[in-house]
């Protein structure tokens, strides 16, 4: 069965900001809240392919820039999303960046280190605080960041993204207590290895040690994400939250 043809969760008249969002599995964010009746703010550093999606997808998104680097541009887009939306109701951090994949522990350079750590985890940070008085104003505030699996297993060869995605995983249980009184809902996914642009440069016998490892054998698609996060964003995941989903089809099961 193919998941893109399964009923969306609707989302009508959310307002929910997407990091990372201009190409791989942040557009398919995109465009599975769209068709969930959502209103999104596609936000990246890929400034034309954003305004492209944007333009394609039509009235009910708009695109932000934002670069993670910089704490400033942070502040500045998630105001401009809200304003634009009106308000903000979700947040998906999506943003990313691996760069020392295939790499041992002693090879990677301090400076890529540095760069992973302050997109993916002070970015998350940053992005979230900028957006948790959005959040708690609307009365139903979900948050969504995207861990990874390989944190879950120890990924070999790709230590700075493996430990990213782990302070990802703790900031969720801690985030989850302290918005726990705004009402607001703080979760993450643990996606396996998908496939969208951002895993092309993963060699075969990676893929194929997914492939072999999962209970459901077949390559992970971004539709199977998907679903996951909307319903992480929706109501009926109200009482849902400061938990780690992994979503790879039975290779990391919890």
């Amino acid at each position: 069965m193919n998941p893109s043809l399964e009923p969306p969760i609707a989302l009508q008249g959310h307002k929910v900001l997407v990091t990372g969002s201009a190409r791989g599995l942040g557009e398919s964010f995109v465009r599975a809240l769209v068709q969930a009746g959502a209103r999104v703010a596609i936000s990246d550093v890929l400034h034309e392919r954003g305004q492209a999606l944007a333009r394609e997808l039509g009235e009910r998104t708009c695109y932000v820039p934002m670069d993670l680097l910089d704490p400033q541009a942070i502040e500045a887009g998630v105001a401009q999303a809200a304003q634009a939306l009106g308000g903000l109701d979700g947040l998906i951090n999506n943003a990313a960046v691996t760069n020392s994949g295939g790499k041992y522990f002693n090879e990677i350079e301090i400076d890529t280190w540095d760069r992973v750590m302050q997109v993916n985890v002070r970015g998350t940070w940053l992005v979230t605080r900028a957006a948790h008085p959005h959040l708690k104003a609307s009365g139903r505030g979900r948050v969504v960041n995207l861990a990874s699996d390989t944190a879950l297993w120890g990924a070999p060869r790709l230590l700075a993204y493996v430990a990213s995605k782990g302070a990802v995983m703790a900031m969720t249980h801690a985030l989850a207590r302290e918005f726990g009184p705004d009402e607001i809902t703080v979760n993450a996914i643990a996606p396996g290895l998908t496939l969208v642009e951002a895993t092309e440069y993963v060699p075969p016998q990676r893929h194929q040690h997914y492939l072999d490892g999962r209970a459901i054998a077949r390559p992970q698609l971004p539709a199977d994400v998907d679903a996951a996060a909307l319903f992480l964003l929706s109501p009926a995941s109200g009482f849902i939250t400061g938990q780690v989903l992994p979503v790879n089809g039975g290779f990391v099961m919890n």
